[in-house]
């Protein structure tokens, strides 16, 4: 079997610049890449080490009832590891982002915003409060 060296998340959006500027330029995502087609654009953005969570629909169910206090999610959602979620979380909303819950502290310690990002990903941003460096 090969050895996957890479996961990439594929998101379509109508207005690539809006959301380029969005994950770029406020959520902070390092641009590696850009490429043209004869009719679009692609942008690669560096989003640190990616994982892949799979969860049953009752665990899901728990975790939007601990981060936002009811079920919200669809059966994507991407979470992001930050160093400050309350500050990630006014960045966001200061770009247009619905916050659909503020950060808020979970039973796993850690910081737990949750927001709807542009391009119509739901986006948990969360801080390890047990982290060191905290």
């Amino acid at each position: 079997m090969d050895e996957i060296r890479e996961m990439r998340l594929v998101l379509t959006a109508q207005d690539h610049q809006a959301v380029l500027r969005f994950y770029r330029d406020d959520l902070g995502l390092k641009q590696l890449a850009e490429f043209d087609s004869p009719d679009g654009h692609v942008t690669l953005l560096e989003a640190g080490r990616a994982t892949i969570e799979i969860m049953d629909p009752a665990n899901a169910a728990f975790v939007d009832e601990v981060e936002v206090g009811r079920r919200v999610a669809g059966p994507i959602r991407v979470a992001f590891h930050v160093s400050d979620a309350t500050a990630a979380t006014r960045r966001l909303r200061a770009a247009g982002a619905e916050v659909i819950a503020e950060p808020t502290q979970t039973p796993w310690n850690s910081l737990n915003a949750r927001i709807a990002g542009l391009g119509g990903l739901q986006l948990t941003l969360f801080e390890d409060l047990n982290d060191p460096a905290h």
